[in-house]
Parts: C-alpha cells; sequence; structure tokens
C-alpha cells in the first residue's frame, strides 16, 4: 500500500488539538483524572473553531455478531481525527494499539494519544497516522 500524505486539513485540526493540549496541561499540569481534562480539553478545541463529540460509540462486528457500543472514542474532532486521552505513568504500547484500532474501525487516518500526566506535555502528545 503506498504512502498517502495526511490532508491539509488534518494537518490544521491537528495543529488545534496540539495548541489545545498545550494549553490546558499550562493552566491545569499534570496529576489530575481523565476526565477533567477531557472536559478542559474540549473547552479549548470549542475557542478554536473545531467542532467534537465526546465518548463516541464505535460498533464492532465480529463473524456476524455487532456489538453496537463495544467501544468508545473519547473525542472525534471535526468527525476526523480521534483524540485518546490518557493519565498515566507511563504510556504502553496497548494505547497505541487501541488508538490504531480506532482509527480502522472508524476508517479514518489521523488520531491523538495525549497524555497529560507528564512534567512536559510536549513528550505526552503523540501523534498516530493509519
Amino acid at each position: 500500500m503506498p504512502f498517502k500524505p495526511i490532508p491539509e486539513e488534518l494537518d490544521n485540526i491537528g495543529e488545534g488539538i496540539v495548541d489545545s493540549a498545550f494549553a490546558v496541561h499550562k493552566t491545569l499540569g499534570p496529576g489530575l483524572l481523565e476526565q477533567v481534562y477531557e472536559i478542559c480539553f474540549c473547552h479549548e478545541l470549542k475557542k478554536h473553531g473545531f467542532s467534537f463529540k465526546r465518548q463516541v460509540p464505535v460498533p464492532v462486528t465480529y463473524d456476524g455478531i455487532e456489538m453496537s457500543a463495544a467501544l468508545r472514542l473519547d473525542i472525534l474532532v471535526n468527525n476526523l481525527v480521534i483524540c485518546e486521552i490518557k493519565t498515566v505513568e507511563h504510556l504502553q504500547p496497548v494505547h497505541t494499539a487501541q488508538l490504531l484500532t480506532y482509527l480502522k474501525l472508524a476508517d479514518l487516518r489521523l488520531g491523538y494519544l495525549i497524555n497529560f500526566n507528564v512534567p512536559l506535555i510536549k513528550k505526552g502528545i503523540h501523534r498516530i497516522v493509519r
């Protein structure tokens, strides 16, 4: 499968996502619950003019069995980019695998794994492309 560049529209959304994460982390710092960061992050996205949905159900179909709300995306920005919010000591490979699976199931290309439980937020933001 040949490499396809990410469209400019997605890159622009990505810039807003990163800016929003920086703003929240600068104000709150690490150490809070995931839900607090999710709410504040969405507030920043709204200030940047993005639309978003929180806790978006993703159906999973396996061998003819449909599980309608088996998975939930933390945040879907402009119906194009998935953001998974974490507050863990260290991101694990399973977190990346989770986001890649969500991207595949939602048929999307770009996602951000954001761990707010870090001293420097730039070390907590991971851009994932499928």
